[in-house]
């Protein structure tokens, strides 16, 4: 099954929540303020989609220190992320092995093509 992570009052997750909703895609939805993202899960993430699953122009990046926002290894990556959920660049899509970030119709039109 497809799962879609988010926070339920991001525009770019309700866009991709209804697109999904409107081609019959079955898919879960977990808000991951309400549902925190375990470490390992990720980095699993981070292990597919690399950096960009860290939103830099979010208002949380921008209220990180200095030394935070130069964290440039995995470790620390993934820390900043499982700190911080709003610093996860939304949506992301889980289909199986694949991992995707952001929405656009295309790629969505892809990935739950199976």
């Amino acid at each position: 099954m497809i799962k879609l992570y988010g926070i339920k009052n991001c525009d770019t997750v309700r866009k991709a929540r209804k697109w999904l909703e409107q081609q019959g895609v079955e898919h879960s939805f977990t808000d991951y303020r309400d549902a925190p993202v375990s470490k390992s899960e990720l980095e699993s993430w981070y292990d597919v989609v690399g950096d960009k699953l860290l939103n830099k122009r979010s208002t949380s990046w921008k209220q990180l220190s200095e030394a935070e926002r130069s964290a440039s290894d995995k470790p620390a990556i993934v820390a900043l992320l499982a700190q911080h959920p709003t610093l996860i660049k939304r949506p992301v899509l889980v289909n199986g092995n694949t991992v995707h970030v952001g929405f656009a119709d295309k790629d969505y039109q892809q990935l739950t093509a199976n």
